[in-house]
């Protein structure tokens, strides 16, 4: 399973997207795809967003269960912790910030 939650997304990403996702709420799309059409799908995004940001969370064999990737700015960021991999939101130290 995959969850993408994008930020500013153009209409062309989005329709193609909703070809592979279903999306519940505006830019939150949800969908399984075999590892081709993912690594495919994902590719695509990467060539293509260069103005706007995506947050990309997929089912994978880890420990953890998922792996999180980022294109673009996004307002959160991925930080590794002691091995885990979690979504900061802000830092209320902003000198303690490790990205």
């Amino acid at each position: 399973m995959t969850v993408i939650v994008a930020h500013d997304t153009p209409d062309a990403i989005r329709g193609m997207l909703k070809r592979w996702f279903i999306e519940p709420r505006p830019n939150v799309f949800i969908g399984t795809l075999n590892a081709r059409a993912h690594a495919k799908t994902i590719a695509y995004i990467r060539r293509n967003s260069r103005d706007f940001g995506m947050l990309i969370i997929s089912s994978a064999p880890n420990c953890q269960g998922y792996i999180i990737e980022t294109t673009g700015s996004t307002p959160r960021k991925e930080v590794d912790f002691s091995g885990l991999k979690l979504i900061a939101e802000k830092w209320i130290d902003p000198e303690n910030v490790p990205f």
